[in-house]
Order: C-alpha cells, then sequence, then structure tokens
C-alpha cells in the first residue's frame, strides 16, 4: 500500500465505502460492518491513480505526424504545418482521437489530467470520462490590439460552460514568446478572481525562447514576423523567461510552469519563492530538440515538481510512469518516493484537486490502481518509476 502521504505499507489493507477512502491500515483486518467484503489483491501495490498534469489532447490526432526535430521551432513550425490540414476543431478525426486518448489515460492508470488546448474540444469528452481534469482553454496573442478584450472574450467563452464536480476549465497564457505582456497581466487579473483557479504557462522550455526573451532575435523572431504575429513596439525584457514573467507578476502559487528545460539556479529559486509548480515532461523535450530537463536541479531547488506526458504529437503515449522512468534516467539521485510524490499528490495539488486525489487518507475518493509486482520487487517505490505499462495496472472498484 503506497498512500503517498506516508510511507509504504507491506501487507496492508485500505477500507471504502460508497467510493470513498474509510481507513487504511498494516496487517490487521480492515474494521467490517453491514454488508462488508474482503478482496484480497495478492502481489500488488495499492497507490493512488497517477496525474497527467500537462497533456495536450486535442492534438492527439497528430500521434506520428510530426518528426522529432534537431531544435525547438524548427518543430513548432512542423506542428503549425499538420494543424492548417485540419481546420475544423470537432472534425470526426479529432474527436475520435481524444476519445481514444482519454481512454488510454485511464488505461495507464491516470485520475486527473491538466490539458490543454486551443478550441475547447476537450471539455464534453472530459465531462463524460471518468477522468477529474482542468481543461485550460491557452490563448496565443503576441500582437493584441485590445488585450483586455481579448482575454475577456476567451474568459467568457470558459464562464459558458458547465463545470462538473471533477471537470473545470481555466484560461493558460501560451509562453512568453507568443503572448504579449499585456495579455498576461489581463490573464493574471482573471485568475485572480477566484481563490485557487490554476493556469498554465510553457516557460523557459527552449534555447530560442531565451535567446528571444533576452534580445528579441532568433527563430521566434523570424516565425512571428512569417505569420504576421510581430508586434514592432514590443521591446525585449533583457532577462530570463522566469524572470520576466516573475517581474510582470505572473508567477504565483496557482500557477503551473511547464518544461523548465532551460531554467537555471536563480530562475528555479524564483519559482520556489512563488510556490510555483513546474511540470516536467521529459520524453517530450527530447521528441521537440528542446533538450534534456535538469530534474536532479528541479528537485534539489526544492520547487514543487509535477509530471507530465505532452501531446501525442511528441510523446509516444500518454503513460505517466513511463514519464517517470526517463526522470529517473535523468537523475538517478533523486528518491523514488519524490517521483512518486510528483506524479500525485502534488501534480493533484497543482490542479486543485488534492482534498479529493494524490494519496490514500480516510474521506478521499477512492480512485486507486493496483500495480501487478514480481515477487521479487523488494523496494517497490523504486521498481513503481523503473517503467510499468498499461497491461501491469487495474483499477480498484470503489464499490
Amino acid at each position: 500500500m503506497l498512500p503517498i502521504s506516508a510511507p509504504p505499507i507491506r501487507d496492508g489493507w485500505v477500507t471504502v465505502d460508497r467510493g470513498r477512502i474509510v481507513a487504511v491500515g498494516h496487517r490487521a483486518p480492515a474494521p467490517g460492518g453491514d454488508g462488508a467484503r474482503d478482496v484480497h489483491l495478492g502481489d500488488v501495490a495499492v497507490m493512488p491513480g497517477v496525474v497527467n498534469a500537462h497533456t495536450h489532447l486535442e492534438l492527439s490526432y497528430l500521434r506520428d505526424e510530426v518528426p522529432p526535430a534537431p531544435s525547438f521551432v524548427t518543430w513548432v513550425r512542423g506542428v503549425m504545418g499538420a494543424r492548417r490540414r485540419h481546420i475544423d476543431p470537432r472534425a470526426p478525426e479529432i474527436v475520435t482521437a481524444v476519445d481514444a486518448a482519454i481512454a488510454e489515460c485511464d488505461a495507464a492508470g491516470t485520475a486527473i489530467v491538466g490539458d490543454i488546448g486551443n478550441t475547447l474540444v476537450t471539455f464534453e469528452p472530459l465531462t463524460r470520462s471518468a477522468l477529474a481534469a482542468v481543461v485550460f482553454y491557452e490563448l496565443i496573442r503576441f500582437n493584441a490590439p485590445d488585450p483586455k478584450a481579448f482575454v475577456e472574450a476567451a474568459a467568457a467563452a470558459v464562464d459558458g460552460l458547465t463545470p462538473t464536480d471533477t471537470v473545470r476549465a481555466s484560461l493558460a497564457a501560451h509562453a512568453p514568446y507568443s503572448v504579449a505582456p499585456l495579455v498576461f497581466r489581463a490573464i493574471r487579473e482573471v485568475a485572480d478572481r477566484d481563490a485557487f483557479t490554476p493556469c498554465s504557462v510553457h516557460l523557459s522550455e527552449s534555447v530560442e525562447e531565451v535567446d528571444f526573451i533576452r534580445a528579441g532575435t532568433g527563430p521566434w523572431r523570424s516565425l512571428l514576423e512569417d505569420v504576421g504575429a510581430w508586434d514592432p513596439k514590443w521591446v525585449p525584457p533583457g532577462v530570463s523567461p522566469v524572470q520576466f514573467l516573475d517581474q510582470a507578476g505572473f508567477l504565483g502559487a496557482n500557477v503551473l510552469a511547464v518544461h523548465g528545460v532551460q531554467m537555471t539556479l536563480d530562475d528555479l529559486g524564483r519559482l520556489k519563492a512563488r510556490g510555483t509548480t513546474l511540470v516536467t515532461c521529459p520524453r517530450s523535450n527530447g521528441h521537440t530538440g528542446a533538450g534534456a530537463p535538469p530534474i536532479q536541479d528541479f528537485y534539489d531547488a526544492g520547487v514543487r515538481v509535477a509530471v507530465g506526458t505532452d501531446s501525442l504529437a511528441s510523446a509516444p503515449d500518454l503513460n505517466v510512469f513511463a514519464e517517470l522512468a526517463t526522470m529517473r534516467a535523468l537523475a538517478p539521485g533523486v528518491a523514488a518516493n519524490a517521483l512518486l510524490h510528483s506524479a500525485t499528490l502534488e501534480g493533484a495539488r497543482a490542479l486543485g484537486f488534492d482534498a479529493d486525489y494524490g494519496s490514500i487518507e480516510a474521506s478521499k475518493r477512492a480512485r486507486l490502481i493496483a500495480v501487478s509486482l514480481p515477487p521479487d520487487a523488494d523496494d517497490v517505490e523504486e521498481y513503481l518509476v523503473g517503467g510499468i505499462t498499461p497491461d501491469q495496472i487495474r483499477w480498484l472498484d470503489p464499490d
């Protein structure tokens, strides 16, 4: 039994009633009641469903369509070209791919997703699924004549959706190289209207981004000019992307800063000071040419770390356990329990679902998975970050 919020319990038990956890313990039989039944699970690790804190389900139709690239901007141009072939966001192939991706998340033991999209096409399918989710309506506008009106229109679209107990919507800013400073400010103002509305931004993902924010030149400048989005009045901040958003007042405890491949120790210190969660997606970073994230530095700096797969346009699957195996390979010095905490409770907290998900504790939802174990798995936590496949995972019936 891996409660996540407490040390592992060998020969543990958990009691569930009407979909909620009642108690968890060691060896002694769980307290029973009228109609109670015992289910012996065998050699498994029972743990909360994992959290995919950053993915793009609406891009699932691009699986195997965008090849690996030597640089990030080259990969982005490939994505833009592929998306132009699918103008209608509700085309059958897109909707079908979204449904398949949701099923893939479920099969990989995922309980919650932080889903980024430009169309909100995934909201309704997610409300019909077993997944909990924050659907981030991602805004891209570098040259914005009326930033406040642009953001308010997007906020109205989000407000027009009908949230459920487990699926909500929020705004997100794409990245410092694609969003005007006043658009960032307007998004921040919308996010501050509620006590805790999560917000997301791709940040310090590539060398090209760092160079552009410092000097206003390079491949990102060329891309903005090519697509007619360049703003000649924009002045490069001359600092790192993290410092830029920090000085702009955008970073905070409700922000998920995604990727961080090019973050310095000073950048990480700023994230820690603001309580910002860093979401790492290392397999995607390798595919897009962004580089390998400094996973060890993330944990050494004391930053809150969550885990995402990114989209099927840049990752082979939506399996968070495969992401953990890559993190383990990149940072063998990080404790396995820290990696598992990132993939469960930390992600749930960042998305605002930690009262119900992310750990095995009394009163939380019983969204629990059982991962089959080999007889020689003495260090269960280490085994779980070594690469678990969906055929090893099954959901436990909360009834």
